[in-house]
C-alpha cells in the first residue's frame, strides 16, 4: 500500500459539489496500471460522466478528507453525484459497469461480498508498481483538460 502522509498537502476548500451529474474518479497519478484504467475508461465514456483527479493532487487530498477516507495510494475512489464515495473493487466495478454494453456485464460482481472482491483487488494493488511500473508524475495531454479536475476548480484556503 502507498501511504500519502509524507506528501505535502495544500489546503483546498471543496465546496458543495455541483458536478452536473458527473462522478469523480480518484486514482494513483504515478501508477501505470491506474493510468491504463483511466485511458481505458475515457474512450468508453462518450457521455463524459466521469471527471478525474490524482490521489496526490490537492483536490484528491481534499476529497479524501471530505469523505474521511485514508490517504492510501493503493485504492481507486469513485465519488458519485450524490456525494457517496466507493473504494477499491466497488469503485472499479461501478465505473466499468456504467460504460454500457458489454462492460455493464460486470455489475453482478458487486453482489459478491466486498472481502472476496477486495482480496483480488488488494493483491494486484499491492504489487502494481512491480508488475506495471510507475511514472515520475501524472501526465495526460491537453486534449484531456476538460475531464481532469484542476486545483483552480476549487478555492484554496489561506
Amino acid at each position: 500500500t502507498g501511504d500519502m502522509s509524507s506528501l505535502q498537502k495544500m489546503d483546498v476548500h471543496v465546496p458543495d459539489l455541483d458536478l452536473n451529474d458527473h462522478s469523480i474518479v480518484l486514482f494513483d497519478g504515478v501508477c501505470n496500471l491506474c493510468h491504463g484504467f483511466v485511458k481505458f475508461v475515457i474512450p468508453r465514456d462518450p457521455k463524459r460522466q466521469y471527471k478525474f483527479a490524482s490521489l496526490q493532487s490537492s483536490i484528491g487530498q481534499a476529497l479524501l478528507d471530505r469523505h474521511k477516507l485514508p490517504n492510501d495510494l493503493s485504492t481507486l475512489v469513485l465519488i458519485e453525484p450524490n456525494d457517496i464515495a466507493y473504494t477499491r473493487s466497488s469503485a472499479a466495478l461501478r465505473v466499468i459497469s456504467n460504460l454500457g454494453v458489454p462492460w455493464n456485464l460486470v455489475y453482478p460482481m458487486l453482489c459478491l461480498p466486498p472481502f472476496i472482491r477486495d482480496f483480488g483487488y488488494d493483491l494486484v494493488a499491492s504489487n502494481r508498481y512491480n508488475l506495471f511500473g510507475k511514472k515520475d508524475s501524472c501526465l495526460f495531454g491537453p486534449e484531456f483538460k476538460d475531464i481532469f479536475l484542476k486545483d483552480s476548480d476549487f478555492s484554496k484556503v489561506t
